[in-house]
């Protein structure tokens, strides 16, 4: 990987300017009131120090960067070495480029003498090269850290996402197995009837596949599962026994969920209560987006008392199973409320409403 990446070549491009103009306006004055003439010089002084100092720093980065989870004696070691190196190249380039500019323009140049200036320049360097190198770690840590935090959140995404399709898969044999179930007591009263059950089943079996591999999907496509085992489920007691209802404002139907969601809560409305019942029941279902919120109902109750003990509190298998979904995608934004309502149950689901 680059040292520089792409998007920062500017502004360190423009740091750079802008640092050396300040010094640059710093040793102005500086030069003015010790008589100098020429105003251009510290500007060429302080640029030509920057601009290979700029150069240096890059290096000592990647050199930083490559030395982390050395032994410190090691790193230290390089750095003894390092340091020399960068103020005889720092003291090079600079000088070399102010000569090559006083030549151009004409004018005669003496620098010090090559010992003050090793002098000089290198007790400067040493500051700076201390100084670069904190920097630098203070930069790979703070890198490596936001790298470890992104690898952390695709990890979480990677386990929800798994979980997910884990409990999507548990929606299928749960459905499946029940339905067969619920087929198997008419085929040797009814054969016609039967195969026309098995044949709707397929159909709809067909498209829950189809929905599993979309994870999510609309309330609209969700429906579009829901009714057509609705419909099963009456051709199986009856239209007489099973009055369905469905209701969905337009602005929910464009809202998506968690494919499958449904599928299993109004399974259980008619396992739990139309397949006890004797008479007449009713499974409702309606989807509302009220407030960016989608509200999610499904209710059924009897025209007479269900004869056995009441269903689990806690809805069975197939509602924890849509609440550890809910968990798993949305945390705290999504809550799930079931219970008695009048003669029969009322479950209640409250989800963000993404479109």
């Amino acid at each position: 990987m680059s040292v520089l990446p792409r998007r920062w070549r500017l502004p360190y491009l423009a740091l750079l300017v802008v640092v050396a103009l300040l010094l640059s306006a710093s040793a102005l004055e500086g030069y003015r009131l010790s008589g100098g003439k020429r105003l251009w010089e510290p500007f060429l002084w302080e640029f030509s120090s920057i601009g290979v100092t700029g150069l240096l720093v890059l290096g000592l980065h990647a050199l930083v960067g490559r030395l982390s989870g050395m032994p410190w004696q090691r790193q230290l070691a390089v750095h003894a070495l390092a340091l020399p190196a960068f103020s005889l190249l720092h003291i090079a380039g600079m000088f070399g480029l102010r000569l090559l500019v006083y030549r151009l323009v004409g004018v005669a140049y003496h620098p010090d003498a090559v010992t003050s200036l090793l002098v000089f320049e290198g007790g400067k360097d040493a500051v700076s090269y201390i100084s670069f190198c904190f920097i630098s770690r203070g930069v790979w840590l703070a890198q490596a850290a936001r790298a470890r935090v992104q690898e952390l959140e695709r990890a979480r995404r990677e386990l929800a996402e798994e979980r997910l399709a884990r409990l999507a898969d548990q929606v299928q044999p749960h459905f499946l197995f029940n339905t067969l179930n619920l087929i198997s007591s008419v085929m040797y009263e009814d054969v016609p009837r039967a195969d026309r059950l098995l044949c709707q089943l397929a159909d709809l079996l067909r498209q829950t596949l189809a929905a599993q591999q979309r994870v999510e999907h609309t309330v609209r496509e969700e429906l579009a599962l829901v009714q057509p085992f609705l419909a099963l489920m009456q051709a199986r007691f009856g239209p007489e026994r099973l009055v369905v209802q469905i209701d969905a404002g337009d602005a929910a139907l464009g809202c998506r969920l968690p494919a499958l969601l449904l599928l299993a809560p109004v399974e259980n409305a008619v396992k739990h209560d139309v397949a006890r019942h004797r008479g007449r029941v009713t499974v409702e279902v309606c989807a509302h987006a009220v407030g960016g919120r989608l509200v999610l109902t499904v209710s059924n109750h009897g025209d007479t008392p269900v004869p056995a003990a009441p269903p689990d509190a806690e809805g069975g298998l197939g509602l924890r199973n849509l609440r550890e979904r809910l968990a798993a995608r949305y945390g705290a934004a999504a809550s799930v409320a079931f219970g008695p309502e009048g003669a029969g149950m009322r479950l209640r689901v409250e989800l963000p409403c993404a479109c």
